[in-house]
């Protein structure tokens, strides 16, 4: 039985500008135990999707089960498999940290989890924070308190949207440390991220959203092995030619250009040399899962089937 599973999902509204089809028949199963990785640009539906999972949205088609239990007619048992940390800060003001551990464990009639409390408040160092008002804590001490309130009924499934954004390193260590242990422990994890090395280090599996369709899916290490070719990476300050500039991914002084092979290389080198271009601390190494992602998204097509790793070595 998967941890969850998505069936024909479709999701459309309808408004004073027209019909909107956020997603289009989305489906895929994550398994028990299993850390999947949902990425995919803004705007593609990932948030929708997992508004649906979670209740906080109605699905126009499709039918969404966790652990087993259908999201709209077994709804109870289906949030009670869930945790989900959201994107927003969202607290209550008027209590402390521990007192709103506390509350979340009511909600889903856990009793006696002082235990299970003081577990999470040191595992994700909020133990000296346990009796501050949230108002007192800052943004990323708020986000621990989200992530340990979604885990405080121990919840078979734990969804984790956009959980690093805008966070301290400190806090990534963390967090990550944190919730690879419940992984290893069976807990299943699907996790949004933009942070793609994160996503790559952490998922065994990956789905790629482009406007409420699949696009790819596929386990992680078969997505990065259909990426053939090397990636030319190196800083400079001067402007790249036309045509390398066309296929290059620049981010301030970091330029990445994709080749075939080691011949590929020397023509980039050529051109950047006849160019007059200064280069600094030149890498070639093998494309990571922000170009694989990068080469997925220019290349789908709204309506095209999802692909697998080899549906990229065309566009290596």
């Amino acid at each position: 039985m998967p941890a969850v599973s998505f069936q024909g999902v479709a999701k459309t509204y309808t408004g004073a500008r027209g019909t909107l089809r956020a997603l289009d028949g989305v489906s895929f199963d994550i398994e028990e135990g299993e850390f999947f990785g949902l990425l995919g640009p803004n705007g593609a539906g990932k948030t929708t999707l997992i508004s649906i999972l979670a209740g906080l949205a109605r699905a126009t088609e499709g039918r969404v089960k966790v652990m087993g239990h259908d999201v709209r007619e077994d709804y109870a048992a289906a949030r009670r498999s869930l945790g989900i940390v959201p994107q927003e800060l969202v607290f209550d003001p008027f209590f402390s940290v521990r007192e709103t551990l506390r509350i979340q464990s009511g909600y889903f009639g856990v009793k006696r989890n002082e235990a299970w409390i003081d577990e999470l408040l040191q595992g994700l160092g909020l133990a000296d924070k346990a009796h501050a008002n949230m108002r007192q804590l800052s943004g990323g001490m708020k986000r621990r308190v989200l992530v340990a309130q979604a885990l405080v009924h121990k919840p078979p499934v734990i969804v984790l949207d956009e959980p690093t954004a805008g966070v301290d390193v400190e806090l990534r260590q963390t967090l990550w440390q944190f919730v690879a242990q419940l992984n290893r422990q069976g807990h299943a994890v699907l996790l949004t991220t933009h942070y793609l090395e994160e996503a790559e280090a952490l998922c065994g599996r990956i789905a790629m959203l482009k406007q409420g369709r699949v696009v790819a899916l596929d386990r992680t290490a078969t997505l990065l092995a259909a990426a053939q070719g090397q990636m030319l990476r190196f800083k400079t300050d001067d402007p790249l030619p036309p045509e390398l500039a066309a296929q290059a991914r620049v981010t301030g002084r970091m330029a990445q250009v994709a080749t075939r092979d080691a011949a590929g290389v020397e023509a980039v080198l050529a051109r950047l040399r006849t160019a007059g271009v200064r280069v600094e601390d030149l890498e070639i190494g093998r494309a990571d899962l922000e170009d694989v992602f990068l080469s997925i998204m220019q290349g789908a097509r709204p309506g095209a089937p999802a692909v697998a790793g080899s549906a990229l070595e065309a566009r290596a």
